[in-house]
């Protein structure tokens, strides 16, 4: 069984809801084990998100 961390459910959210692929976030997860930061900020400086996709990750954020 998968722990329900916050990284989890903001991974399975970007999947989910945002349709973020698998290969966008192993870029993003790679990133973070070598210099740690905000995954929607990564995501972001990545390309691989819009600004609105980053306000709708910082909405539901601040909702959970």
């Amino acid at each position: 069984m998968i722990s329900s961390t916050p990284l989890t459910k903001l991974i399975r959210f970007l999947q989910d809801d945002l349709a973020i692929s698998a290969s966008s976030m192993a870029i993003v997860l790679k990133q973070i084990e070598r210099n740690p930061g905000p995954v929607p900020m990564l995501l972001w400086q990545y390309g691989l998100v819009t600004i609105e996709q980053l306000d709708r990750i910082y909405d539901w954020i601040d909702a959970t």
